[in-house]
């Protein structure tokens, strides 16, 4: 039997002999210390993936609530960016469903660094918000 490849020399190869190793139940030849941490990580990603795409969605949201001397200008770009933005946040909750309960959580993350971020850009007005409700609905735009 060959020696199978090293996590660290070959990533693509080891996961192609993890995969064989699993489908052949070859148990005792599956490298499982680096196998949980990649799932583990997996599971990481998504998390990450989800809280950027929410960031993003909110601050197009905002610019197209509030800034209002670029809307003219950029209102069609923000508003296709807030499409696409949606579409890839609802795509991540069907492929994962329980991320969904977590949605207030990341909310309540992404929402202060998407207003960090667009007043760099111009003044938000203090009433500025927009809650994760409306951020999520496929026919809400400002």
């Amino acid at each position: 039997m060959k020696p199978y490849t090293s996590y660290e020399t070959d990533y693509y190869q080891w996961i192609q002999e993890t995969v064989e190793n699993l489908r052949n139940r070859n148990f005792s030849e599956v490298d499982w210390e680096n196998l949980i941490e990649e799932i583990e990580s997996m599971g990481k990603s998504e998390k990450r993936a989800l809280l950027s795409l929410l960031t993003r969605l909110l601050e197009h949201l905002l610019k197209l609530a509030y800034w209002k001397s670029e809307q003219e200008r950029n209102r069609n770009h923000w508003a296709a960016e807030v499409v696409n933005f949606r579409t890839q946040i609802k795509t991540i909750i069907e492929d994962s469903p329980s991320l969904r309960t977590q949605l207030e959580t990341f909310y309540n993350k992404a929402y202060p660094s998407a207003v960090k971020s667009v007043s760099q850009l111009f003044t938000l007005p203090p009433e500025a918000e927009i809650d994760l409700t409306q951020a999520l609905d496929d026919d809400w735009f400002p």
